[in-house]
């Protein structure tokens, strides 16, 4: 997937669902890990998805004091779980879709603490055992739902 993914400007549509959108996005999380480790996997996840794909975030938001927020996703993201196993196989389909953006977090993110660490750990694994911890996807909504359809929220 080319590094610039997203949405035109006039197909931002504020206004209307996010099921209207163009494009569908979802975080899987191994349902296996604590919640801690599953809250920081689609935070990193989401910080990811959030860099590459243009158009996702709406506006600032000022609340009724005149303070400001910053713009969220106005598409929406639903975060589901699956096993490892699942997430593995996910990952390696999903990289076969040409009009999907896979995000994935491998699980030696959580074991380093510094990131030149990760970088090197990360060149000296092969793809079979990076054992990712989340996988996130962003695309048409049918190519995602074809993914995901047997896929529930994480609880």
């Amino acid at each position: 997937m080319d590094a610039s993914f997203g949405f035109e400007p006039h197909e931002i549509t504020l206004a209307e669902p996010t099921r209207s959108a163009r494009l569908k996005w979802v975080v899987i999380v191994d349902e296996a890990l604590p919640a801690g480790l599953q809250v920081n996997a689609a935070a990193c996840i989401a910080a990811a998805t959030g860099a590459r794909v243009t158009g996702m975030l709406g506006p600032e938001a000022a609340d009724a004091d005149g303070e400001a927020h910053p713009g969220l996703p106005w598409i929406g993201c639903s975060v589901l779980g699956a096993t490892s196993e699942a997430l593995v196989a996910l990952r390696v389909t999903a990289a076969g879709f040409d009009d999907l953006l896979v995000v994935d977090m491998p699980g030696i993110a959580q074991t380093t603490r510094v990131y030149t660490e990760f970088l090197e750990v990360m060149a000296a694994t092969p793809l079979a055992e990076t054992a990712p911890l989340a996988v996130g996807l962003v695309g048409p909504r049918k190519s995602v739902d074809k993914l995901v359809k047997r896929m529930s929220l994480l609880p």
